[in-house]
Protein backbone atom coordinates (compact mmCIF):
# COMPACT_ATOMS: atom_id res chain seq x y z
CA UNK A 1 0.00 0.00 0.00
CA UNK A 2 1.07 3.70 -0.67
CA UNK A 3 1.22 6.57 1.02
CA UNK A 4 1.77 10.14 -0.19
CA UNK A 5 3.54 12.15 3.02
CA UNK A 6 2.46 16.18 2.02
CA UNK A 7 5.32 17.96 4.09
CA UNK A 8 4.51 21.84 5.52
CA UNK A 9 2.92 23.42 2.82
CA UNK A 10 2.12 26.01 4.82
CA UNK A 11 1.80 29.71 4.10
CA UNK A 12 5.35 30.97 6.12
CA UNK A 13 6.94 28.50 3.81
CA UNK A 14 5.35 29.90 0.81
CA UNK A 15 5.95 33.75 -1.33
CA UNK A 16 4.73 36.25 1.45
CA UNK A 17 5.77 33.95 4.28
CA UNK A 18 8.69 34.77 7.36
CA UNK A 19 10.16 31.78 5.25
CA UNK A 20 9.17 31.51 2.12
CA UNK A 21 10.49 29.07 -0.25
CA UNK A 22 11.13 29.97 -3.67
CA UNK A 23 7.78 29.60 -5.74
CA UNK A 24 6.44 27.11 -2.51
CA UNK A 25 3.17 27.15 -3.99
CA UNK A 26 4.06 26.22 -7.42
CA UNK A 27 3.71 23.10 -6.61
CA UNK A 28 0.15 22.76 -4.51
CA UNK A 29 -1.81 21.95 -8.15
CA UNK A 30 0.66 18.75 -8.63
CA UNK A 31 0.40 17.92 -4.81
CA UNK A 32 -3.11 18.04 -4.98
CA UNK A 33 -3.65 15.89 -8.35
CA UNK A 34 -1.65 12.81 -6.46
CA UNK A 35 -3.45 12.93 -3.51
CA UNK A 36 -6.50 11.28 -5.78
CA UNK A 37 -3.74 8.42 -6.41
CA UNK A 38 -2.99 7.62 -2.75
CA UNK A 39 -4.61 5.27 -0.54
CA UNK A 40 -3.72 7.75 2.06
CA UNK A 41 -2.62 11.10 2.63
CA UNK A 42 -0.47 12.50 5.88
CA UNK A 43 -0.02 16.10 6.09
CA UNK A 44 2.71 17.46 8.42
CA UNK A 45 2.26 20.93 10.10
CA UNK A 46 5.30 22.94 11.21
CA UNK A 47 3.67 23.93 14.86
CA UNK A 48 5.85 26.17 16.86
CA UNK A 49 5.57 27.88 20.16
CA UNK A 50 6.42 31.88 20.08
CA UNK A 51 9.80 31.07 22.31
CA UNK A 52 11.03 27.98 20.06
CA UNK A 53 14.43 27.46 20.77
CA UNK A 54 15.30 27.51 16.71
CA UNK A 55 14.26 31.19 16.36
CA UNK A 56 17.29 33.38 15.92
CA UNK A 57 14.73 35.95 18.22
CA UNK A 58 15.61 33.57 21.05
CA UNK A 59 18.72 34.41 20.37
CA UNK A 60 20.43 37.80 21.73
CA UNK A 61 23.95 37.36 19.81
CA UNK A 62 22.60 35.64 16.88
CA UNK A 63 20.80 36.17 13.26
CA UNK A 64 18.84 34.37 11.33
CA UNK A 65 20.61 31.78 10.01
CA UNK A 66 23.03 31.71 12.20
CA UNK A 67 24.21 27.87 13.31
CA UNK A 68 24.50 26.73 17.02
CA UNK A 69 25.04 24.31 18.52
CA UNK A 70 22.19 22.57 20.78
CA UNK A 71 21.66 19.44 23.03
CA UNK A 72 21.34 17.31 19.82
CA UNK A 73 23.69 18.90 17.51
CA UNK A 74 24.17 22.11 15.11
CA UNK A 75 20.91 23.72 14.51
CA UNK A 76 20.26 26.75 11.93
CA UNK A 77 18.18 29.31 13.38
CA UNK A 78 15.45 30.55 11.71
CA UNK A 79 13.13 33.82 11.41
CA UNK A 80 10.27 33.15 13.50
CA UNK A 81 7.65 31.42 11.51
CA UNK A 82 4.78 28.83 11.60
CA UNK A 83 3.85 29.77 15.29
CA UNK A 84 1.03 28.03 16.86
CA UNK A 85 -2.48 29.61 15.95
CA UNK A 86 -0.91 32.21 13.78
CA UNK A 87 -2.02 32.43 10.03
CA UNK A 88 1.67 31.96 9.23
CA UNK A 89 1.23 28.44 10.39
CA UNK A 90 -2.14 27.85 8.14
CA UNK A 91 -1.95 25.11 5.65
CA UNK A 92 -1.85 26.91 2.40
CA UNK A 93 -5.72 27.72 1.68
CA UNK A 94 -4.66 25.89 -1.54
CA UNK A 95 -4.01 22.66 -0.87
CA UNK A 96 -6.93 20.29 -0.19
CA UNK A 97 -6.51 19.42 3.50
CA UNK A 98 -9.89 17.55 2.99
CA UNK A 99 -7.87 14.92 1.56
CA UNK A 100 -5.85 14.13 4.71
CA UNK A 101 -6.48 11.28 6.76
CA UNK A 102 -3.87 12.68 9.52
CA UNK A 103 -2.42 15.54 10.04
CA UNK A 104 1.30 15.59 12.47
CA UNK A 105 2.08 18.48 14.19
CA UNK A 106 5.66 18.97 14.51
CA UNK A 107 8.33 21.27 16.34
CA UNK A 108 5.96 22.08 19.24
CA UNK A 109 8.68 21.56 21.95
CA UNK A 110 10.24 24.38 22.26
CA UNK A 111 13.50 22.94 23.36
CA UNK A 112 13.87 20.92 20.36
CA UNK A 113 13.53 21.29 16.25
CA UNK A 114 11.82 18.69 14.36
CA UNK A 115 12.50 18.75 10.34
CA UNK A 116 11.36 14.96 9.70
CA UNK A 117 7.76 13.99 9.82
CA UNK A 118 9.49 10.20 12.07
CA UNK A 119 11.18 11.97 14.73
CA UNK A 120 12.48 15.68 16.10
CA UNK A 121 16.04 16.36 15.46
CA UNK A 122 17.23 14.46 18.49
CA UNK A 123 16.54 11.43 16.34
CA UNK A 124 15.05 9.69 18.71
CA UNK A 125 11.61 11.16 20.26
CA UNK A 126 9.02 9.64 17.72
CA UNK A 127 6.04 11.32 16.19
CA UNK A 128 4.19 8.11 15.98
CA UNK A 129 4.80 8.08 12.16
CA UNK A 130 5.86 4.64 11.89
CA UNK A 131 3.66 3.00 13.85
CA UNK A 132 0.25 4.77 12.38
CA UNK A 133 1.90 3.47 8.13
CA UNK A 134 2.67 0.03 9.95
CA UNK A 135 -1.14 -0.01 11.14
CA UNK A 136 -2.45 1.08 7.97
CA UNK A 137 -0.48 -1.53 5.73
CA UNK A 138 1.54 1.30 4.23
CA UNK A 139 5.13 -0.30 2.41
CA UNK A 140 5.90 3.04 -0.16
CA UNK A 141 5.99 6.46 0.47
CA UNK A 142 6.03 9.34 -2.01
CA UNK A 143 6.76 12.25 -0.33
CA UNK A 144 5.79 16.05 -1.84
CA UNK A 145 6.20 19.59 0.32
CA UNK A 146 8.23 21.84 1.46
CA UNK A 147 11.40 22.73 1.65
CA UNK A 148 13.52 19.96 -0.23
CA UNK A 149 16.94 20.66 1.31
CA UNK A 150 14.92 20.25 5.32
CA UNK A 151 12.41 19.18 5.87
CA UNK A 152 11.48 16.60 2.78
CA UNK A 153 15.38 15.45 2.68
CA UNK A 154 15.09 14.35 6.70
CA UNK A 155 11.61 12.64 6.27
CA UNK A 156 12.19 11.07 2.94
CA UNK A 157 16.13 9.55 4.60
CA UNK A 158 14.36 9.14 8.07
CA UNK A 159 11.42 6.84 5.61
CA UNK A 160 13.95 4.49 4.40
CA UNK A 161 15.71 3.90 7.97
CA UNK A 162 11.92 3.12 9.22
CA UNK A 163 11.84 0.26 6.58
CA UNK A 164 9.86 2.02 4.05
CA UNK A 165 10.17 2.15 0.28
CA UNK A 166 10.42 5.75 -0.16
CA UNK A 167 10.14 8.43 -3.73
CA UNK A 168 10.53 12.24 -3.48
CA UNK A 169 8.61 13.98 -6.62
CA UNK A 170 11.18 16.59 -7.90
CA UNK A 171 8.94 18.58 -9.30
CA UNK A 172 6.18 18.75 -5.89
CA UNK A 173 8.70 19.80 -4.05
CA UNK A 174 11.10 22.96 -3.92
CA UNK A 175 13.85 24.04 -1.60
CA UNK A 176 15.49 27.02 0.45
CA UNK A 177 18.94 26.37 -0.92
CA UNK A 178 20.90 27.99 1.88
CA UNK A 179 24.82 27.58 0.47
CA UNK A 180 24.27 24.92 -1.51
CA UNK A 181 21.97 22.80 0.45
CA UNK A 182 20.15 21.82 -2.55
CA UNK A 183 21.87 20.35 -4.10
CA UNK A 184 24.10 18.23 -1.05
CA UNK A 185 20.10 17.66 -0.27
CA UNK A 186 19.48 15.50 -3.58
CA UNK A 187 22.59 14.00 -3.11
CA UNK A 188 22.15 12.87 0.18
CA UNK A 189 18.65 11.37 -0.49
CA UNK A 190 19.44 9.36 -3.60
CA UNK A 191 23.11 7.69 -1.69
CA UNK A 192 20.45 7.06 1.25
CA UNK A 193 18.31 4.65 -0.98
CA UNK A 194 15.53 7.31 -1.80
CA UNK A 195 14.42 7.60 -5.21
CA UNK A 196 13.98 11.03 -7.35
CA UNK A 197 10.58 10.93 -9.73
CA UNK A 198 8.49 12.76 -11.79
CA UNK A 199 5.21 13.45 -10.71
CA UNK A 200 3.87 11.20 -13.55
CA UNK A 201 6.29 8.62 -12.58
CA UNK A 202 4.46 8.78 -9.13
CA UNK A 203 0.90 8.61 -10.33
CA UNK A 204 1.69 5.25 -12.60
CA UNK A 205 3.34 3.88 -9.15
CA UNK A 206 0.52 4.98 -7.38
CA UNK A 207 -2.09 2.94 -9.89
Amino acid sequence: MQALLVVDIQNDFCPGGTLAVPEGDAIIPTVNALMDDFDAVICTQDWHPPEHQSFASQHAKHDSYDIVEMPYGEQVLWPDHCVQGTEGADFHPDLNTDRADLIIRKGFRAEIDSYSAFYENDGTTATGLTGYLHERGVDTLVVVGLAADFCVKWSATDGVDEGFEVYVVEDATRGIDQDGSLAAAWEEMTGAGVQIVSSGAAHTLAS
